[in-house]
Parts: structure tokens; sequence; C-alpha cells
């Protein structure tokens, strides 16, 4: 494996009460990468993304980021260490603005920064939501309620963002927009693991690509790669 990986996961298991959805999940991402995350609708993708988070009620095995071991560490401290998540829902907090929304995100990670710079830094990234900065968050079309959670995690400057279905329910002219973002994220060195099920979109963005199925790791390759193979897109990604 590469020295530079950010994150290593070795043997991962997670479980719902009873069910054993996760079967021993290994991968890498390298410092810098993006790396797709991809698979059929309850293959185990979000599950994989909420055991590194910490908010699964059982994980076993070993998550490695920047070099600090996260099993035994609660969600907060593993954001604290510079692992954003950024999840399906969106989680945008009623009865507050956007820009109420963005100081969340500087609050939660705790930098000793100037509010009102950062906030205008991360809404120049962010043309929609700098014209709706005073705009309760709630009240954004669906895209621009994706474009404020995935901001609200770029504010606190993490390490590695890990994003769940950010295409998911969008229209395609917004869905092409946080594609520009993503590729623009990329080329500053940010590192993302993204899980979608906009196959081809997903891997037009990423380096990498692993498919999960039944909560395994059964395929990895460079995203160009898989790209290219559309029998092991049919077999692993199909709806």
């Amino acid at each position: 494996m590469a020295e530079t990986a950010l994150l290593e996961i070795n043997d991962l298991h997670a479980w719902y009460d009873a069910s054993h959805i996760l079967h021993g999940i290994s991968l890498h991402v390298n410092e810098g990468e993006v790396v797709a995350l991809v698979g059929r609708n309850g293959a185990g993708k979000t599950t994989t993304l909420r055991a590194m988070m910490g908010l699964m009620p059982k994980a076993t095995g070993r998550v490695r980021f920047a070099g600090k071991e996260l099993l035994p560490l609660r969600a907060h401290q593993r954001f604290h260490l510079g692992l954003a998540y950024v999840p399906e829902e969106r989680r945008i907090v009623p009865g507050l603005s956007v820009r109420e929304n963005l100081r969340l995100g500087l609050v939660a990670a705790g930098r000793g920064i100037e509010e009102r710079a950062a906030i205008d830094e991360i809404a120049e990234t962010f043309p929609r939501l700098k014209e709706r900065l005073d705009q309760e968050g709630v009240t954004l079309s669906g895209g621009e309620q994706q474009m404020l959670a995935i901001a609200r995690a770029l504010i606190a400057d993490p390490k590695m963002i890990l994003l769940d279905e950010p295409s998911e329910g969008i229209m395609p002219v917004l869905v092409e927009e946080m594609g520009v973002l993503f590729r623009r994220l990329r080329d500053a060195g940010k590192t993302l693991l993204l899980v979608e099920q906009n196959v081809e979109w997903a891997l037009r963005l990423a380096d990498r690509a692993v498919i999960i199925d039944q909560g395994e790791v059964v395929h990895e390759s460079s995203a160009a790669a898989l790209l290219a193979d559309k029998d092991i897109q049919e077999r692993y990604c199909a709806v």
C-alpha cells in the first residue's frame, strides 16, 4: 500500500442489531485522491461510511485515519481529527439561515479563524449560496441544500470528506455544477470518498473505484478502467 494512504480500512465488519451488514471490508484512500465507492442499493456503501464515522451500533476491524485508530473514538472525535461526513439526508438545521448553518461547521470544528472571512471565502466557492446567505437553509432547493451541506463540511477545512449520494434527487444542471466543484476540490488536493448511485458521473470524477456487493469488496481498479468495463458495471452496479 502507498505510504501516502490517509485512510486504511482492514477487515471491517458492522452490524445493525443482529443483521451483519459488512463482511470484512478492506480499502484505502491516498492523500489527495478521489475514490468512488459504488454498487447496488443495499450493498453496504452507506454502512461503510457510517462505520468510519462511528455511527454504527457495532463495528469491528481496523480503521486508521491520518495514523490514528478510529474505532475506539466517538464520532465528534473523528471529526476533530479532520474526517468530515456529508450524509444523504443533508441535515440542514431548520430555523437557521445559510450563514448560520455554515457557522455551525466552524463552531463544531473549533477553527480559530475570523468567522466572517471564513464564510465569505466558502461563499466564493458556492456562488448560489453567496446569493442566499440570509435565507433559511431549509427553504433552498434540494440541490442547493446539498451544496450547503458540502460547504458546511468544507468550512471546517477537513483532511478528508465522505460524501453519501450527493447527486441523489438533484436536477441535472446542479449535478453538473457539483461535478465542477468536485473537480476543483480534487485539483486543490482535497481527499474525497464518494458513495454514488450515478456510477458514470462518479467514475468521471474519481481517480479510483471500489465496488461493494453484499457487504464485501468485489472489485477495485482505476475509475477509468471501470468506466470502460460495462460488463463489471452491469454485474455489480446495475439497478
